[in-house]
């Protein structure tokens, strides 16, 4: 079991796991929604107008298979993985926010920066984080 979680982590590397890891949490997420769908979702108005909520979690599925499929490619082209990773949190904090904005939601604001924090940042910055980095050498002692 420990060679084969071995292997795993070197045929994928940080970036890789990273979006391994994003693509499962994206799916799992929309599945949520898809199988028991909540008939008023409070603070998605504004998707809720354009499509079902059984629609917008399929934006997630959909965006989690792509960002888990881009797990296994190579650094440099994975990109795709981490644009499909953005896609679904911005889409709903924009929503959120749009229900603040409007009154319709006054807790959307919070739930809005928590998306912009806590997925659309994270996942930014987790797409510039190199694949090895290299540590500082250590300090020689004085003599």
């Amino acid at each position: 079991m420990r060679a084969a979680v071995r292997r795993l982590r070197q045929q994928l590397g940080r970036r890789g796991i990273a979006l391994l890891l994003l693509g499962s949490a994206k799916i799992c997420f929309g599945l949520g929604y898809a199988l028991l769908p909540d008939p008023n979702p409070v603070g998605l108005g504004l998707l809720t107008r354009f499509a079902d909520i059984r629609c917008w979690s399929s934006v997630w599925i959909i965006c989690g298979a792509v960002t888990f499929a881009c797990a296994w490619l190579r650094v440099g082209r994975d990109w795709l993985g981490f644009i499909a990773a953005i896609v679904p949190p911005f889409v709903w904090g924009s929503a959120f926010l749009w229900g603040a904005v409007t009154g319709e939601y006054p807790r959307g604001l919070a739930i809005a920066a928590w998306y912009a924090i806590g997925h659309v940042a994270l996942i930014m910055w987790l797409a510039t984080v190199p694949e090895y980095s290299v540590p500082h050498p250590a300090r020689r002692g004085r003599r």
